[in-house]
């Protein structure tokens, strides 16, 4: 072998041996970096003319397993759901206060027919019947909250989706613009291991929106799609998503649905934030609003059937039941429900009574009894019991057909008397929030298992990564000594031919 082929041959090992390293270093440098997957350098060694001619440097590549990575799409997507939702039900749990504790719909019913038994003993007790209207101002004021933090939550949804509609077409846009770069350099036979890395964040940037899969093409392109087999545009010159913006309100029937390219999707969106903010904006928050008008109109109608117009709206007014939908006359009662006007003028009203009740209560007027107690009586037995008159049943509540489209149903049957509709709607409630605190946990812990296991099957391992740095320093060692020993013996052979 001639000094140059030694030369050669020497210089070639150099070069891989560096070009390693350089990926070493990546790999090391993104060792904690979620998604990585190690890249290696390979090389084959070269002949001419049956004998050793150095080796040839590959493209780097990555370490992959297409199963795991799947399913770890399909957890993220999971995990991002339910988290979302977990958030949005805490917040809910914050204001609805613990059963039992004095702040829960229950306890604050059962203060308000404390105080009516206790005005019972004394109708004429001017602070007592303050102590009525205070206890029925409590209530409705506790009512007021739980709705607002019901539009507030839901005013987040809608907030969440357009965020997330922009961060969904970045991610499709990196996607698209990735690929267009890996497709050119695997046609030049270039390394694209750096760029697959990257678009495999984005698209674990847009599993956490939403669920999909991807395919990768031989050259290197990547489609995506929902599992409704929705293709999701890679290279849109706008969007490809879109979410209006809106106010919401506890009237809200209907808010913007997610558009795709001009096309109404939201059918088509599952899983992810994008499928927990549309689930928590159209069904779980309306339906809990909806539970509480329910719960507010029956509360009012109920006492107003007694002789005693105790709840009404800002106006005084009663809302109108029966409409079409069921809940057309008072949907959003909840959040303005207040102590009738009249009443919180004139507490004495609370003992005398309002409207005059046909064939059944009239009320004490003017100058009356300062004992009357008809009324009182009747709000205890009836207003707050599961009987509107001795034998007769109260009129159920609605628990189908609810809200503005009369499209939602509540978790529960018809409540007989007004705490067991408290208890059912703050126990269903509290149920929905605890059932996706522990889903989340056990699909969290799904997860972590998941990555744990791609991590092992794909990502750096340090001590591989270091034992490789060894391995590399060695054969940097004996290249250089050839290169060395070539460079002694070619300075032998001038020295003799000077």
């Amino acid at each position: 072998m001639s000094l140059g082929a030694a030369l050669a041959i020497a210089g070639s090992g150099i070069a891989n041996i560096d070009a390693r390293l350089a990926v070493v270093s990546q790999n090391i440098a993104n060792a904690s970096t979620p998604g990585y997957s190690a890249e290696v350098v390979g090389q084959i060694s070269q002949t001419a003319a049956g004998r050793g001619d150095g080796v040839r440097t590959l493209p780097a590549t990555r370490t992959t397993d297409a199963v795991l990575q799947a399913q770890g799409l399909q957890q993220a997507a999971l995990v991002a759901e339910l988290s979302t939702r977990q958030s949005a039900l805490q917040s809910i749990d914050q204001v609805q206060g613990t059963p039992g504790q004095g702040t829960d719909l229950g306890s604050l019913l059962g203060a308000l027919g404390d105080r009516f038994s206790t005005l019972l003993n004394q109708p004429d007790n001017q602070t007592a019947q303050r102590a009525v209207v205070g206890a029925a101002s409590t209530l409705a004021s506790a009512i007021n909250t739980r709705s607002d933090a019901y539009t507030t939550q839901r005013a987040a949804a809608q907030t969440g989706l357009v965020a997330n509609a922009a961060t969904a077409n970045q991610a499709l846009r990196q996607i698209g613009s990735l690929s267009d770069r890996i497709m050119t350099q695997k046609a030049a036979q270039q390394s694209t291991a750096d760029l697959e890395n990257q678009r495999d964040a984005a698209v674990n940037t847009l599993s956490a929106l939403l669920r999909i899969r991807t395919l990768e093409s031989p050259a290197g392109d990547m489609m995506v799609i929902t599992p409704s087999g929705l293709a999701l545009p890679t290279r849109a010159a706008d969007g490809p998503f879109a979410v209006a913006n809106a106010a919401v309100s506890p009237q809200s029937a209907s808010l913007p649905g997610v558009m795709l390219s001009g096309q109404d999707v939201t059918g088509q969106v599952q899983g992810g934030e994008m499928g927990a903010n549309l689930a928590l904006r159209d069904t779980t928050l309306p339906t809990y609003q909806a539970e509480l008008d329910e719960f507010s109109q029956t509360l009012a109608t109920r006492f107003d059937a007694q002789g005693l117009t105790l709840f009404t709206d800002p106006t005084g007014a009663l809302p109108a039941s029966g409409g079409v939908p069921v809940q057309a006359g008072y949907a959003g009662f909840a959040a303005v429900i207040q102590v009738n006007p009249a009443v919180s003028a004139n507490a004495s009203l609370v003992r005398d009574g309002t409207p005059t009740v046909a064939g059944t209560f009239t009320p004490n007027p003017p100058g009356g009894p300062a004992g009357f107690s008809d009324l009182i009586g009747r709000v205890l037995s009836f207003a707050m019991g599961s009987e509107a008159q001795t034998g007769v049943p109260q009129p159920a509540p609605n628990t189908t057909g609810l809200g503005p489209n009369g499209t939602l149903q509540a978790p529960f049957g018809p409540p007989a008397a007004l705490s067991d509709f408290a208890s059912a709607l703050v126990g269903s409630q509290a149920q929905d929030s605890a059932a996706i605190a522990a889903e989340t946990k056990t699909e969290q812990a799904v997860q972590a298992s998941l990555t744990a296991k791609l991590s092992a099957a794909t990502g750096v391992s340090m001590d591989q990564e270091m034992g490789t740095v060894v391995a590399l320093q060695n054969a940097y060692g004996v290249n250089a000594k050839i290169i060395s020993a070539v460079q002694s013996m070619w300075n032998q052979l001038l020295a003799t031919v000077q």
